[in-house]
């Protein structure tokens, strides 16, 4: 059996500590993302620990709604990297942010089982990328998502952040 290749996340941004899919992020859920044989999506597979529990038996809305934002957001990133023919990683860093989430939840999500994250880019203008997103609970769509990214440069974000910060105080 062979080894699957590394994550988006692995490759671009192993110091990432988003909580959702940052691989340095001390107890997050490192959700991990890769290219699907098809060329098109980008998938994820994760079973939601018990702790994501919303209605009994249910995977929580909320939780979802982290899975589709994180794994949507590398789905943007990963495409940009190969609109420019380079690799995950390769200098200067892809970052994109979430511009807008748009959910539709279609079926109630069973705990319990393996949920399969696939996202495509449907278009791009400019710094932004319309993302589709559907989950999967097994064989059963329960979850689609219509959401854009912005690509942004993030050191020039932190520093505004920061700056506001400073304001504030």
């Amino acid at each position: 059996m062979s080894k699957p290749p590394p994550a988006l996340q692995d490759l671009a941004a192993p110091e990432g500590v988003c909580y959702g899919c940052g691989c340095a992020h001390p107890s997050g859920l490192h959700i991990k993302s890769h290219w699907d044989a098809d060329g098109k999506h980008v998938v994820c597979t994760y079973r939601p620990p018990d702790q994501f529990t919303g209605w009994p038996g249910l995977v929580y809305g909320g939780f979802i709604a982290m899975l589709v934002d994180c794994h949507s957001n590398w789905t943007a990133m990963a495409h940009h990297y190969r609109a420019e023919g380079r690799e995950p990683g390769t200098l200067p860093r892809i970052d994109c942010v979430t511009g807008q989430l748009n959910l539709s939840y279609r079926k109630p999500t069973p705990m319990g089982v393996e949920l399969t994250l696939k996202a495509r880019v449907e278009g791009e203008v400019g710094r932004k990328s319309r993302v589709i997103c559907e989950v999967w609970a097994a064989d059963v769509l329960t979850v689609t998502a219509d959401s854009i990214f912005v690509r942004v440069d993030a050191a020039q974000l932190s520093s505004q952040a920061a700056s506001r910060v400073e304001t504030t105080a």
